[in-house]
């Protein structure tokens, strides 16, 4: 390489320095190249004693700007060899994967028994519901003095209240009759395993409140519905003679 040769290369790289299309981390190095002030870089080529000097003093710097932008496109580093190359920061760190692992086992732990709740709990709502419905029949008996039934149909999993008339309207829910549907009240998981009422599955109540059967007979026994969501079973019994209400878990 001769000395024009040398001066224009030069010359390009430090007007690429004072242009902006170099980054001004290496404006540090720029003293030795006597600055960027045009003409004052061919006044100042007695700083450069040896070409071959030039030459390696270039290529430092070339090493030193390729070793920032992949700094600025790759992050942080990690570490460096004798000549600026570098190694960027890729993948995830064991005290991080250790983190996610955990969080996932807490919420494993958490969700398990969730799950195996959920039939309990419906199961106990299913059997307040019908003990407040045997209430309710009972009461209305009393109150209008005349019979009131609480009918159960194992098959569909439900059961409606009638008086003499036939199935009575819901008090809450106006335009509706008195039905309740275990599956349309989100509780699909219970079955009605047995209603029994001295053998039938219609439970009256007259004007006293004494239970009945279909039949207009009273009760010989405790009048029972069984309800069951996969291990868990509830008994709803009613008392004969006086018509109280219990739950057994």
């Amino acid at each position: 390489m001769n000395e024009m040769d040398v001066d224009m290369y030069k010359t390009d790289f430090v007007a690429d320095i004072c242009s902006g299309r170099r980054s001004g981390l290496i404006f540090g190095l720029l003293p030795s190249l006597g600055g960027c002030k045009g003409t004052g870089l061919r006044r100042r080529k007695s700083h450069w004693q040896n070409q071959d000097m030039l030459l390696v003093r270039l290529k430092r710097m070339k090493d030193i700007m390729s070793s920032v932008y992949m700094t600025s496109r790759f992050g942080r580093l990690r570490g460096s060899s004798r000549h600026g190359c570098l190694r960027c920061a890729k993948g995830f760190t064991i005290v991080e994967l250790m983190i996610v692992i955990v969080i996932i086992a807490i919420a494993a732990v958490m969700a398990v028994p969730l799950m195996s709740s959920a039939g309990s709990l419906q199961v106990r709502s299913a059997a307040n519901m019908i003990a407040s419905d045997l209430e309710y029949a009972k009461s209305m008996a009393i109150s209008r003095g005349r019979s009131y039934s609480v009918v159960f149909d194992k098959d569909a999993e439900s059961y409606q209240i009638e008086d003499e008339n036939g199935v009575i309207a819901h008090p809450v829910r106006k335009g509706f009759n008195y039905v309740v549907n275990f599956a349309s009240r989100g509780l699909d998981k219970v079955d009605i395993v047995n209603a029994s009422f001295n053998s039938t599955s219609v439970v009256k109540f007259n004007f006293l409140g004494s239970p009945l059967d279909e039949n207009n007979g009273p009760l010989n026994n405790k009048g029972v519905v069984s309800l069951a969501a996969g291990s868990v079973l509830v008994t709803v019994e009613v008392e004969p003679v006086t018509g109280f209400i219990t739950i057994k878990y």
